[in-house]
């Protein structure tokens, strides 16, 4: 009876470790996150997760929260892109000059852009197309079957502002003040040596007489 308990629950954990990895191998861009008004370089990272290889990926880009104007070349593979009447562009569809995508791997597609200065959130609608025809698009809600790939945009800082060692932002007034206390810190110090090497002469002369 045990014997038979610890087979259901073996067999229970590695199919629910076999689900686990289905619903993780999403279509996913990176970075998550990013911040206003930054220039970015973002990854579409598509698996392949069918015995058919994927031909085509299409990602189109939500011009309210991104301006992408460059792409990687990626070998085995084509690009074109998709523009609106003001000649901005909306979209690219990248397809496999090979075989594609196989049941066991994934491809990286690499491209550059400009998170908008107004943005909360970046949502990649992609679709992806396999040999057979078929079509998966991962342009669902969080949580959905099929979710679109989200970057999370956080507000850029105040002008001016840098980041320290420490991670800690600073502005340019923050730095000033560090730089003076720095610049009087240091004049002590040539001073107290100054006054040091004085004391000494005057106490060698004194025992000379």
């Amino acid at each position: 009876m045990f014997k038979k308990l610890m087979l259901n629950a073996s067999v229970f954990l590695i199919v629910s470790m076999l689900l686990a990895g289905i619903a993780s191998a999403h279509v996913v861009v990176y970075p998550k996150e990013s911040t206003q008004g930054s220039y970015e370089k973002f990854t579409v990272r598509v698996p392949n997760e069918k015995d058919i290889p994927t031909v085509k990926v299409e990602v189109k880009f939500p011009l309210d929260s991104v301006a992408i104007s460059r792409f990687e070349p990626k070998a085995g593979w084509t690009y074109e892109l998709a523009k609106d009447s003001a000649g901005k562009i909306t979209g690219v569809t990248w397809n496999a000059t090979g075989d594609g995508l196989s049941s066991t791997e994934f491809g990286d597609f690499s491209m550059q852009g400009k998170v908008a200065d107004t943005a909360t959130q970046i949502v990649w609608k992609a679709y992806q197309t396999y040999k057979d025809g078929s079509v998966v698009e991962w342009v669902g809600a969080d949580g959905a079957d099929k979710p679109a790939s989200v970057t999370t945009v956080k507000a850029k800082t105040a002008a001016g502002a840098t980041t320290d060692s420490h991670g800690q932002v600073t502005t340019g007034k923050a730095e000033a003040a560090s730089s003076s206390s720095s610049n009087t810190s240091l004049y002590l110090s040539i001073v107290a040596v100054v006054l040091g090497a004085l004391a000494l002469i005057v106490s060698i002369t004194k025992k000379r007489r």
